[in-house]
């Protein structure tokens, strides 16, 4: 396909017809209302500075459904050992700021721009985006951020400093969507961690038909930072 080159229009042309590696279309902007309607169509922004805005939707996608992470005995035991501390909503600029600092085997430099910090931190303001924050004696060691929308978190990014904290992290994640009867939490690119952690390849037809009900759902447009008492523990 050519692919499509965004202009003021809010739009974006159908998923399914994207590369099987994602690329989709280019330009527009990262505005809310355009973010949204990406996140809805399962179509998401990733590009580096000096480069185009690309909009992506990849073939597989990677998926983690609620209920289905793999938590080892060893991931078990730090979970009830309480070693770290994790917060919802608590330090979103935080964690944004450290997933963009933090270096990527696989990459140069990282695709989170300043433009996409300001842009999610805005989302994160109205209720859209949300951060799972790991802390050790005070300290950030870890965590994640991602989108939330009818009953799926679309999940951009995640850090650790110290071992396992990412992990943990996502395994409150996967805890918390449980718990909100979230369907589908969207692991974007086929990782083998993402693997290890019982996140499968989906054929992106299958992922966006899940979408479809998924989107059904109304969205929770509000901070988690409540809900972390309402979780049982490990």
């Amino acid at each position: 396909m050519t692919f499509q080159f965004l202009n003021v229009n809010l739009s974006f042309p159908d998923p399914r017809e994207a590369e099987p590696e994602g690329l989709l279309a280019f330009g527009g902007d990262l505005s809310i209302e355009r973010l949204l309607l990406a996140y809805h169509m399962g179509i998401f922004p990733w590009y580096t500075d000096g480069h185009p805005l690309l909009w992506w939707s990849p073939d597989p996608r990677m998926v983690l459904t609620p209920g289905e992470m793999r938590i080892t005995k060893s991931l078990r035991r730090l979970l009830r050992q309480e070693k770290y501390q994790v917060k919802f909503d608590q330090n979103f600029d935080a964690i944004i700021t450290r997933c963009a600092a933090t270096p990527r085997a696989d990459q140069e430099g990282t695709w989170i721009t300043e433009e996409m910090m300001d842009a999610y931190k805005e989302l994160h303001k109205i209720g859209f985006a949300h951060s799972i924050e790991v802390y050790e004696e005070g300290d950030l060691v870890g965590g994640l951020y991602g989108v939330s929308l009818g009953a799926a978190f679309f999940g951009e990014s995640m850090f650790s400093l110290k071992r396992d904290a990412s992990k943990v992290a996502f395994a409150w994640l996967e805890k918390l969507c449980l718990h909100l009867n979230f369907q589908v939490i969207d692991c974007q690119n086929p990782t083998d961690h993402l693997a290890s952690l019982g996140a499968k390849e989906t054929k992106r037809d299958d992922f966006l038909n899940r979408l479809e009900i998924s989107n059904q759902s109304p969205t929770k447009q509000t901070s988690w930072a409540g809900y972390f008492t309402e979780l049982s523990p490990f």
